[in-house]
């Protein structure tokens, strides 16, 4: 049953990503590159909180730190994008690491404290430094000038852009789903149970949780660099901590335990914006719908409207109710 639904979304997901950029206009396009990057970082921030039950709220700082390096590499030197797409989410994931050492010791709300500050003391940075444009100097900031910013050769226009940069949030899903089925999302899963079980089992916690932490951070510095690699130039505002933390309410309403979560929490993080400054309505309204939504998700909707989607897709499907009871009994009883 559960096989079943995957291959509807994936073939959803691949009509989508031959389809969208074909009819979506030159703005559209931009929002819907954006959302796509921001999916990534959404899917790091679900992936630590489903799998070990930590919160991180330095995401969007993260993919900060992705679009900084790659726009320094790119100014700096000749490599091609990927080369420097690669190097930033390998940046990124030593971050993801280093704020992995507290986790070793702190849980639930300290911990998300402490990468809330670790997020602000990223806002100041970017804040304060600005992000390379091709200006002289190792940060590289001028107040008139911007250079080119390359992109893959496959990728030249902005449409065939968006389909490269959705393929990489593929990658990214398909990456998660590897280390789920595989050693790690054993280990996680017992760590998450009981961290003494672990320990007596044999499993190393502090590889393990490092281990995720640097696969959450991964996304997101590659979501950044494809955000840099889209737009050019990138501005402090977009990576505030407050950014990390409105992007980790809207992983709750999407759906933290579904992949298709990190979709639309991406997609209430960015296209709902631009929707209502196209209706000529303040985009602050979208906070008001935000604030709705996460209330809905933490008192109706605990899997958010993923799990309501998928619920509803499997009540479609001939014995897809019963199986999905069945499923639902037997997590109850483990």
């Amino acid at each position: 049953m559960r096989s079943t639904t995957n291959t509807i979304w994936a073939v959803f997901g691949l009509a989508l990503i031959l389809v969208l950029p074909a009819f979506a206009g030159g703005q559209w396009i931009k929002i819907f590159t954006s959302t796509t990057t921001f999916a990534m970082a959404a899917a790091g921030a679900g992936f630590l909180y489903t799998r070990l039950g930590m919160v991180s709220l330095v995401q969007v700082g993260l993919m900060g730190v992705g679009g900084w390096v790659t726009l320094r590499l790119n100014h700096a030197f000749n490599f091609p994008f990927e080369i420097n797409l690669m190097v930033a989410g390998a940046v990124t994931m030593f971050l993801g690491n280093l704020i992995a050492l507290p986790a070793l010791r702190m849980r639930g709300l300290y911990l998300a404290l402490i990468t809330l500050m670790f997020a602000a003391g990223l806002d100041i940075v970017f804040t304060a430094k600005q992000f390379p444009n091709g200006a002289a100097g190792f940060w590289g900031v001028g107040t008139t000038f911007a250079a080119d910013m390359r992109r893959p050769l496959l990728a030249q226009s902005d449409a065939a852009y968006l389909r490269y940069t959705m393929v990489w949030l593929v990658i990214g899903f398909v990456l998660i789903e590897l280390h789920r089925r595989m050693a790690p999302g054993r280990a996680w899963a017992l760590i998450r149970k009981s961290e003494a079980a672990a320990l007596a089992s044999g499993v190393n916690v502090t590889l393990y949780k490092t281990w995720a932490f640097g696969l959450s951070g991964l996304l997101a510095g590659l979501g950044g660099g494809l955000l840099a690699g889209s737009l050019g130039l990138l501005d402090s505002a977009t990576f505030r901590a407050s950014e990390s933390v409105m992007l980790f309410a809207l992983v709750i309403v999407g759906g933290a335990r579904f992949w298709y979560g990190a979709v639309i929490a991406a997609v209430l993080f960015r296209v709902v914006p631009g929707l209502l400054n196209n209706w000529g309505v303040d985009a602050d309204l979208s906070l008001v719908i935000f604030g709705a939504a996460l209330l809905h998700a933490v008192m109706t909707a605990p899997d958010g409207l993923a799990g309501q989607i998928n619920g509803a897709v499997r009540a479609l499907i001939p014995g897809g109710k019963t199986a999905e009871t069945k499923s639902d009994k037997k997590g109850a009883k483990a």
